[in-house]
């Protein structure tokens, strides 16, 4: 705030005047401020959505998946991952039906290579099942069948994701990853690419890391990286 309060000579009670300077005042959006929506589908396609939260339009890109299930539907609860583009700079909210679809975007994009694109095709083309078991099966001309998917960038998907991927024991979850390791190794990466590493280097860190202790606390992944780095 600006000045103190000013008291005038003239008899009159005290005035207090602040000066604010309303240039720096801002809101920043960060991945982690906007973690779900509820609300009523205003409108939905193959690949976008539109959900109407008291009278505010919240528009995301969706995977052909997510369209599948909120199809027929008339609202929802969309869990949202926002991915700066590459080319301009610009945020891109991306909106899933479910949690484990997320967590499958979060995995893909992850891997060298992989950008947010990409993993909405690999997730409009395969289920969560069928990407699970060519991952496993290391099934390459499964992930090839999937437009824009090459032989190297397959190859790429299942060494840095079978580790990560573990099969299900219960009907209502085919897909299970070791959370507390993701979010580890997630804020680790964000903090390590703001001190300048790139991406594919802090990632290939970051698994030889996990791959000796699963466990690994956020701190630990980080100072392991910064010898590696």
């Amino acid at each position: 705030m600006g000045e103190a309060p000013k008291t005038w000579d003239n008899g009159a009670p005290p005035i207090t005047a602040y000066f604010f300077n309303y240039s720096s005042i801002f809101v920043k959006k960060s991945d982690s401020m906007l973690d779900y929506i509820s609300g009523r589908i205003a409108e939905l396609g193959p690949t976008r959505l539109v959900i109407d939260n008291q009278g505010l339009g919240y528009s995301l890109e969706i995977s052909l998946q997510t369209y599948e299930a909120l199809e027929g539907k008339t609202e929802a609860t969309i869990y949202i991952q926002s991915q700066i583009n590459q080319r301009d700079g610009t945020q891109v909210d991306y909106g899933f039906a479910g949690k484990e679809e997320r967590e499958l975007f979060r995995l893909i994009t992850g891997v060298s290579g992989m950008g947010a694109a990409s993993a909405r095709m690999i997730l409009s083309s395969l289920t969560a099942n069928e990407l699970r078991e060519a991952i496993l099966s290391e099934n390459v001309n499964a992930l090839k069948s999937v437009k824009g998917i090459g032989l190297k960038s397959a190859q790429r998907m299942i060494l840095e994701l079978k580790d990560k991927i573990v099969k299900g024991d219960s009907a209502s979850s085919e897909v299970l990853f070791a959370s507390e390791s993701n979010a580890a190794a997630d804020e680790a990466s964000s903090a390590l690419q703001m001190l300048g590493f790139s991406k594919p280097n802090v990632n290939k860190a970051i698994q030889a890391i996990l791959k000796a202790n699963p466990k690994a606390s956020v701190e630990q992944i980080i100072k392991s990286a910064l010898q590696m780095l």
